[in-house]
């Protein structure tokens, strides 16, 4: 077996994705490669997309996806669309199924290059997202920032789109708020037995929210597909918005439609960076020489 494998750096609205090709091979990319590639200055990602050969009938590939430090995550919208651009630059194919541990996800690359994901349905139930105390209205639970009688974020709505979120609903700039400094606490408060993506939004109107996040195993990203999903629904279920939303995140605008058959569909753009080739046991990795 090869001790390299291709890669492509590529990014989906500045959120830095490292897609892998790991196809033909039974051994995956370890923590340790993706902490060293993390590290680097032309490498550094927000998520790897590690493309397998599939074990399901009807599924064209699994994809494993691992954070900075070298955790597993369940779900990227933005790098399952990186994903898609990459396969159907290759294949000349449009639609693809992938395997994740969020479920079975389907994704359409369409005429204008912009690209759909489904993303599957949220899950609002406390010992779904999961939490880990029973609330039984999770539109707004029980979790603050700051003094008991003026907190500076408190009530989130919280869901999963195959990981937990935590959406914290303000009136000013979602720029205004520190994220960087209260975003590890509440990534890693007890209420979330799995950690969570902690986001801070502001509805613009019935169609249009602004967001920020800070990505679980990540921190401040440009561009949380997941985390623009999550919020798109929890507004359409406290009436803050309709049912389809433009997501305006640091990177640029996410559609995300939550269809009447309760599937949350993610729209938007990725981008080639360079290709190379990669050792996924240690991270050591090569550009690919550009034809002058």
């Amino acid at each position: 077996m090869e001790s390299t494998v291709p890669f492509a750096k590529m990014n989906g609205l500045g959120n830095d994705i490292v897609v892998i090709d790991m196809r033909g091979r039974s051994d995956a990319v370890t923590p340790e490669a993706a902490i060293a590639l993390a590290s680097g200055d032309k490498t550094g990602f927000d998520q790897i997309m590690a493309i397998h050969d599939t074990d399901i009938d009807g599924v064209d590939y699994r994809i494993d996806i691992l954070n900075r430090d070298g955790s597993r995550a369940q779900a990227c919208g933005n790098g399952t669309r990186c994903v898609v651009q990459a396969l159907a630059s290759e294949t000349g194919r449009k639609s693809f199924t992938f395997k994740t541990l969020a479920g079975i996800l389907t994704a359409q690359e369409h005429d204008d290059g912009l690209i759909s994901v489904d993303m599957g349905r949220p899950e609002f139930a406390w010992d779904k997202i999961p939490l880990a105390e029973e609330f039984h209205d999770t539109t707004r639970i029980e979790l603050q920032i700051g003094p008991i009688d003026d907190p500076v974020l408190h009530s989130p709505s919280v869901a999963s789109m195959g990981n937990p979120h935590a959406i914290f609903w303000v009136k000013d700039d979602v720029w205004s708020h520190d994220l960087e400094r209260f975003g590890p606490l509440l990534e890693n408060h007890p209420i979330f037995p799995e950690r969570a993506n902690i986001s801070i939004a502001r509805v613009i109107d019935d169609k249009t929210l602004d967001l920020r996040t800070w990505e679980r195993g990540v921190g401040l990203t440009r561009a949380c597909g997941s985390a623009a999903c999550a919020a798109g629904v929890s507004a359409a279920r406290t009436t803050r918005t309709g049912r389809t939303v433009t997501v305006n995140v640091p990177g640029g605008p996410l559609k995300i439609e939550w269809r009447e058959d309760n599937h949350v569909i993610m729209t938007g753009p990725a981008e080639w960076e360079f290709s190379g080739t990669v050792d996924p046991l240690t991270g050591d990795w090569q550009a690919d020489e550009v034809a002058a």
